[in-house]
């Protein structure tokens, strides 16, 4: 059987970085005489054969519940999705050092967030509720919000500010969230504008976002209040794919997505996939394929930013064996 690679898939620039950061990691541990123990924060990427292959050669996952049970001198990687200052703190408390790993769009978000947040503005993220990046940018806008009421109108915030938000929100929660999640137009349309976000909100959204559905977010919101400051947060990378699948779903009968069934990209292509193909499938490895797909001839191959080479290369390999 005929395969056809889309132009662009595999590990974006942000997904490579982590992932590269880890094996460093792991190699420095295995040089060195003590023997750190090696963890992220949570997985690393969304993608089971990635994080299989790092836990192969030692890497555990942290849950945010076990920090303070790490032991002094461990290492943890903070996963690509983005950290919250305050978790990073608390992490640092425990003696152990960080390898920052988030994306660097990821933190330019998470910059914007709190900066905004910090002169008082309303921040209104377009993004899924749960996603790890999401988390992190909410959680630097309100404790942002703290930080600016402790610290004054006055206060220059830059790319350095973390240690100070972290710093005032552990010593109390913040007492009004400037923060706004918005997950679809439906929620953009319901949305209760209050009279001061007209003057000073900003709309950011989730870097793996569909970029069609924030559009639709921008359209409304930006009807409802007249003073909103629009910043398109997505990453290139999210475009770039779903660009290259269009074109790649004209030449071919069947269309394969390669993804984690935890990645928003990998999903969000796959929707993708089946709105131009009613022939798609999503895989996470060559495992997951069909034992046929239905007289296809040629079968297009395409992969969400958190897929790995070799688990690209086995399910092509296992296409053309057909």
């Amino acid at each position: 059987m005929k395969t056809v690679r889309s132009k662009v898939l595999g590990f974006c620039g942000g997904v490579s970085r982590a992932f590269q950061s880890a094996l460093r990691a792991l190699d420095e541990a295995d040089s060195s005489q003590r023997k750190p123990k090696i963890f992220s924060l949570g997985p690393l990427i969304h993608n089971q054969a990635a994080l299989d292959k790092l836990g192969a050669r030692g890497l555990k996952i942290l849950e945010e519940s076990q920090i303070d049970s790490l032991e002094k001198g461990s290492v943890v990687i903070a996963r690509a999705h983005g950290v919250s200052p305050l978790v990073l703190e608390r992490i640092k408390e425990r003696g152990a050092s960080v390898v920052d790993a988030t994306c660097p769009r990821v933190a330019l978000s998470q910059r914007m967030a709190a900066e905004f947040s910090a002169k008082g503005m309303f921040v209104i993220l377009a993004g899924d509720k749960g996603h790890a990046e999401v988390k992190a940018v909410e959680e630097s806008a309100v404790f942002s919000s703290k930080d600016f009421r402790a610290a004054g109108p006055d206060a220059n915030f830059t790319a350095d500010s973390g240690a100070r938000i972290a710093g005032f929100a552990k010593n109390e929660p913040p007492a009004k969230s400037r923060f706004i999640l918005v997950q679809n137009a439906v929620e953009a349309q319901d949305l209760l504008v209050m009279d001061e976000m007209r003057a000073a909100s900003v709309l950011l959204s989730q870097t793996t976002f569909s970029p069609d559905e924030f559009k639709k977010i921008s359209r409304i919101l930006s009807e409802k209040i007249s003073g909103l400051k629009v910043l398109d947060t997505i990453c290139p990378a999210t475009d770039e794919r779903q660009a290259a699948l269009a074109e790649l779903a004209k030449k071919v009968d069947a269309l394969v997505v390669v993804g984690g069934n935890k990645s928003a990209n990998s999903l969000r292509l796959f929707e993708l996939a089946q709105s131009f193909c009613p022939r798609s499938y999503f895989v996470q490895s060559a495992d997951d394929l069909p034992n046929d797909f239905g007289g296809a001839e040629t079968v297009g191959i395409a992969a969400g930013a958190s897929s790995p080479d070799f688990v690209i290369d086995a399910v092509e390999r296992k296409i053309q064996a057909m």
